[in-house]
């Protein structure tokens, strides 16, 4: 995907770039990679349309908004981030979401927020947008940390209204107020979702995820709060309900799986044996499925091919 701007990454006083990223951005604390002082990094302003815009380049570990940050400056705006280059890895409200290139998220100025990179050169495009106006426009959907969905068209069609907006300044009302249409039909899209499943919670839906993918050995309990777009914290604290974590929970579906498999009759005349199903069942390490399935069940994935009794169960 073709770069919107190219920010320039040179060595910096960490302090210069922080009073910048200050200046233009509002109160932020930047964590560098190393202990020099330095970071290579740019951090530039620019107006297109309706928006002031930030052009973000950095090679940091971490930048934060802290409620003391946002108690010193308050500066009440949603920034639309656009990942550029590299990748970032954005908190807010419990909500995570890793951004590559062309990713998107609504970052709420008035909560504490997040930015992950871990040294890895980053390039960001920040839309700010006057927080009272776009909850005038689009209502309390637009607030609390967004993620743009990247299977979402929607998600494209911004994207090159902006970038026609970086291209063509003169055009830039008309353009303006079609970049506020797409993201009020996105938001519009949210809402609608919402209403459409009221009585879907957050773990129902994440249940329903850990049933469906449960055999695949790289899908573990980040990969299932990133699919739900909340921060594992909060999904930890709705598993709760049910005595349980999200790990244990994949663990027992795994052990199930395969326990029905090794059951099944064609286990007894030549089938996968015990490896392959552990390995289908999501298991990636065979002395731990024997560990865990011994410690469910109290007896060997072996005793289960063996015993008629425990074929017909």
């Amino acid at each position: 995907m073709q770069s919107l701007i190219t920010p320039v990454h040179k060595p910096v006083p960490v302090e210069i770039l922080q009073a910048e990223l200050r200046k233009v951005c509002g109160a932020f604390d930047l964590e560098p990679m190393g202990r020099d002082g330095t970071m290579a990094g740019d951090v530039a302003s620019r107006r297109i349309g309706y928006f002031e815009t930030a052009v973000v380049g950095l090679d940091a570990r971490h930048v934060s908004r802290s409620t003391r940050s946002i108690r010193q400056d308050p500066g009440e705006h949603l920034f639309l981030l656009i990942q550029d280059e590299g990748h970032c890895r954005v908190e807010q409200s419990e909500k995570t979401a890793t951004l590559l290139p062309g990713d998107m998220f609504l970052v709420d100025s008035v909560l504490p927020s997040s930015f992950v990179y871990d040294g890895v050169r980053s390039s960001q495009v920040s839309l700010h947008m006057p927080r009272h106006e776009m909850l005038h426009r689009f209502g309390k959907e637009c607030t609390g940390g967004v993620a743009i969905s990247r299977d979402d068209p929607l998600r494209l069609a911004m994207r090159a209204v902006l970038t026609k907006m970086l291209a063509e300044p003169g055009a830039t009302t008309q353009l303006g107020e079609a970049f506020f249409c797409l993201m009020g039909a996105y938001l519009q899209g949210i809402r609608t979702q919402e209403k459409a499943r009221p009585a879907e919670t957050l773990l129902s839906r994440a249940l329903a995820l850990i049933d469906r993918h449960c055999a695949d050995p790289g899908f573990g309990p980040s990969e299932l709060a990133r699919r739900l777009n909340v921060s594992e914290r909060m999904l930890q604290r709705h598993f709760q309900t049910l005595g349980e974590t999200p790990g244990h929970r994949l663990l027992g579906r795994r052990l199930e799986l395969a326990r029905a498999r090794l059951g099944a009759p064609q286990q007894g005349q030549g089938g996968q044996g015990i490896a392959g199903i552990a390995f289908d069942a999501g298991f990636n390490d065979l002395s731990y499925f024997y560990r865990e399935f011994r410690k469910k069940y109290g007896i060997t994935p072996g005793a289960v091919v063996r015993s008629p009794v425990e074929r017909c169960h």
